[in-house]
């Protein structure tokens, strides 16, 4: 078994990405690979705090518990960002104005 796995912890703002590669133990969870990525350094505006508690999941599915989450050699954990807007909401507002437009 190996000592070390390589996986990856990915943030992304509109204007910027980062994606920091760590090499973990074995039994290491999304939470804690997110933990020691130290995403505040990159994102100075962003409390720690924030990627601490946020939705996660590995490359585009969520996880229901990342805090008990076993990664995996290569995985990449991405960290979500909260939803300004209810994805609902926001589509019936475009198709109200495009009805509108229209007319």
């Amino acid at each position: 078994m190996a000592d070390r796995i390589t996986v990856e912890v990915a943030y992304a703002l509109p204007d910027k990405q980062k994606i920091v590669s760590l090499a973990v133990a074995p039994g290491t969870t999304a939470r804690e690979a997110v933990r020691m990525a130290r995403l505040e350094q990159h994102f100075p505006t962003i409390a720690a705090e924030v990627f601490l508690e946020a939705d996660l999941g590995i490359f585009g599915k969520a996880l229901r518990k990342p805090d008990e989450h076993v990664l995996d050699a290569g995985d990449r954990v991405e960290v979500y960002r909260a939803l300004i807007t209810d994805p609902k909401l926001a589509r019936k507002r475009r198709a109200d104005k495009a009805a509108r437009a229209a007319q």
